[in-house]
């Protein structure tokens, strides 16, 4: 999962891009999964000595000093902003959903939390709706719900226990949905650099505080682990945001069930963890969905225009 990536065109995508856009967009959709995949299963690996909240503040560490240059580049401009109670609002929401989310990663199988992970951009549909009043015909809830029905046929509650970690992993997808909502807020007004400098400097003190709780010094094996998941991070976010700059959403989002299938062989390979049948077709629904809606929203934009 990365941090917070909406459902729905980029900016000016209303038109349709060449073929040879859309190839670049799934390329970097695809280097986008890989990457994800990457730091899920290295926060799994550094757990084992290393505290989930440890983890989320050096990923964010670390992340932030890989962004560093493309921000001190802009000099001060992406420092001005007259909105700082909502981005520091979108910071302690992000800060909770990551806190969850690695903490899932430590306790539930890898493929399992990754296929819960999906229904963020869902979520962040339904909250939309409430927050923006937009309007969600019998289609897109159709996709809605199915997404929803693919949670739950990965978690089957009723049938066995639901685990602390696919809780967790919900509850990040929530929070993390919440958070695609105020960035389509913010984006009204505020550059992409001032929204990820802010994010960076409000969640890295944040996570700081519960992790020094738990703080463990790590050895320089450790380290290495830590700077590659921050590195992991950044490019996985960095890669999503081009993808959804060279292609529509439609085109791009199907791709994302790479990931699980990225997760799936890292963590057999690593862990001996093995997938079932249930976690896959949950998770094929969830992403059907998603792309569902971001297809329909694609449309939707044409029709405007």
């Amino acid at each position: 999962m990365t941090e917070t990536t909406p459902v729905g065109e980029t900016p000016a995508a209303g038109a349709e891009r060449p073929p040879n856009r859309r190839l670049r967009g799934v390329g970097w959709m695809i280097v986008s999964t890989v990457s994800a995949a990457c730091m899920h299963t290295s926060v799994r690996h550094v757990s084992e000595s290393i505290h989930p909240f440890e983890i989320a503040f050096f990923r964010l560490l670390f992340g932030f000093f890989a962004v560093l240059p493309f921000i001190l580049r802009l000099g001060l401009a992406p420092f001005r902003t007259k909105r700082l109670p909502l981005l520091g609002l979108r910071g302690v929401l992000n800060t909770v959903a990551m806190l969850s989310w690695f903490t899932a990663l430590t306790i539930t199988p890898l493929a399992e939390a990754t296929a819960i992970s999906f229904t963020a951009p869902i979520f962040s549909i339904v909250l939309a709706m409430l927050v923006f009043r937009e309007r969600i015909g019998p289609r897109r809830w159709t996709a809605i719900v199915i997404g929803f029905l693919g949670t739950m046929v990965v978690v089957r509650p009723g049938f066995v226990e639901i685990q602390t970690g696919a809780l967790l992993a919900m509850g990040a997808a929530l929070m993390w949905g919440s958070c695609v909502v105020i960035i389509k807020e913010l984006s009204r007004t505020e550059s992409s650099a001032t929204i990820t400098a802010y994010m960076s400097m409000v969640m890295a003190p944040m996570a700081l505080v519960p992790a020094l709780f738990h703080w463990t010094w790590p050895g320089a094996n450790e380290i290495m682990w830590l700077i590659a998941i921050g590195c992991f991070g950044s490019l996985a976010q960095y890669s999503m945001t081009e993808a959804l700059r060279h292609a529509e959403t439609h085109v791009v989002m199907p791709v994302d069930f790479i990931k699980l299938v990225w997760v799936a062989v890292i963590a057999f390979l690593a862990f001996g963890e093995v997938p079932g049948l249930f976690v896959w077709l949950g998770g094929a629904m969830i992403v059907g969905a998603t792309a569902y809606i971001g297809y329909r929203e694609h449309n939707l934009r044409k029709r405007q225009q």
